[in-house]
């Protein structure tokens, strides 16, 4: 008989239920639609690429386009390079991109494709672009293949003439295109010129103009990808996600960046506007002064209703720590906060974030899944709930209220249209958090009326 300590038989270490996240080329394609007519292209078989594209066309609610290598036994066998060249021949030919976008799949990483030495021998138009990157679903998350697949097109196209134009390089994080707008707002307001990669606002948002366009007109230009390499700077926003990709632009352009955490709540998004006005040397106009003003009024309003409630946080790495910094500044305790994206930093930046606000008995986790936040709630509940859909299990069960944020939500619209960065985007999570408890509280209020009655 094994002799096994509590620890042993309690932790598991090889197996994860329900996890907080997807594989690496759904963060990779995502990637790819945010450039201006690329057709991102998925190199393994044809039902990984259907899944990916499922699970983006579930949260977007709008068609993501990809093709596939479309391996069989025989490409398993020998390699998929010819599957490759064939694929992007036709694509050219039939969907006519300008740019084509391959990241890998399990598959063709476990066989040993070597992707980069069969797009060298490829016969490329002249003006077409074939970039590639590595993603295997057994290593990371979809934050890992997004940020991959932002190196890949720097590593490709960015390049340095040595002549500095005035444009400021923005790596967003993994955000939903109302997010990137409300970035490019600000941006705008503070009156700086920038280059971002990638944009998929006027992608995943297009309007409905009663036809189908495969290359909607939003995405970052190729020729601006190109100029990345001689930008004067590059602010790299999501300290978890976006740190990969700016150091391969450094490293190959020489182009310094700053790192700054996803800019959400008050303190997060302050950051974000005075690394633009030290970069600009511009002063932070009044209305966005006035967007801040507001938020504080609507928290100093409002606190009595969300003070000392307890909230279980789950999602990507740099939401979920822009969510938790937002609920300490409201005087929320983020009881527990998780991410299924491997990476002690994850914790690390939890706990300074519970310092900073002098809570304690809160736990942070990375690389962990939903099976154990249900298990701690179990033991000691929570007020909220924040995350995507497939919290709604954990909602239902113990009969705590949810507010959808971040990635995936499947089971609600109009979410990826508004963005939760900023002051705009925190003024719009305090809403959603704070109606939600006070429903509870009505609910609760009215089960005390009607046991009065009867």
């Amino acid at each position: 008989m094994l002799d096994l300590t509590p620890k042993e038989i309690t932790e598991r270490t090889a197996l994860r239920i329900n996890p907080a996240k997807t594989c690496q080329p759904v963060g990779a394609m995502y990637a790819a639609l945010g450039v201006h007519r690329c057709m991102p292209h998925s190199h393994g078989s044809q039902g990984c690429c259907s899944y990916h594209r499922t699970f983006l066309t579930r949260h977007f609610k709008d068609p993501a386009i990809a093709s596939s290598s479309s391996f069989t036994e025989g490409a398993s066998v020998f390699g998929g390079g010819s599957n490759l060249k064939t694929a992007v021949r036709n694509i050219f030919d039939i969907y006519k991109p300008d740019i084509i976008a391959v990241h890998t799949t399990c598959l063709s990483e476990t066989i040993g494709d070597d992707v980069g030495a069969f797009i060298q021998d490829m016969d490329i138009e002249e003006g077409k672009y074939v970039v590639h990157c590595h993603t295997p679903s057994y290593v990371g998350s979809h934050i890992t293949g997004y940020g991959n697949m932002i190196a890949g097109f720097i590593k490709y196209l960015s390049r340095s003439t040595g002549r500095k134009h005035d444009r400021l390089n923005i790596i967003p994080g993994f955000v939903n295109p109302g997010d990137m707008r409300e970035i490019k707002r600000i941006l705008d307001l503070m009156g700086i010129p920038f280059i971002m990669l990638p944009d998929t606002s006027g992608v995943l948002d297009a309007p409905m103009l009663g036809r189908y366009t495969m290359y909607p007109p939003g995405g970052t230009r190729i020729d601006d990808i190109i100029a990345m390499g001689d930008s004067p700077l590059t602010l790299a926003l999501g300290e978890l996600t976006c740190e990969d990709p700016a150091n391969e632009l450094k490293r190959k352009c020489g182009v310094d960046y700053k790192l700054l955490p996803l800019p959400m709540g008050i303190g997060a998004t302050d950051q974000f506007i005075m690394a633009l006005s030290n970069f600009s040397g511009h002063e932070v106009p009044y209305a966005l002064e006035e967007e801040r003003g507001q938020l504080i009024d609507i928290l100093l309003d409002s606190h009595p209703y969300f003070h000392g409630k307890s909230v279980a946080i789950y999602g990507d790495p740099d939401t979920v720590l822009g969510i938790t910094g937002l609920v300490l500044e409201m005087g929320m305790i983020p009881k527990y906060v998780i991410t299924g994206t491997p990476g002690e930093a994850f914790t690390e930046k939890a706990q300074e974030l519970f310092s900073k606000f002098g809570v304690t008995g809160c736990t942070a986790k990375a690389f962990s899944d939903l099976f154990e936040l249900h298990q701690w709630i179990k033991n000691d509940r929570v007020d909220l709930l924040i995350g995507g859909s497939y919290g709604k299990q954990i909602a239902k069960a113990e009969d705590i209220p949810l507010v959808r944020a971040g990635f995936p939500i499947l089971d609600r619209y109009v979410h990826s249209y508004m963005p939760l960065v900023g002051y705009r985007g925190a003024m719009r999570l305090v809403e959603m958090i704070l109606n939600t408890l006070m429903d509870r509280q009505d609910r609760g209020c009215a089960d005390e009326d009607l046991e009065l009655v009867m």
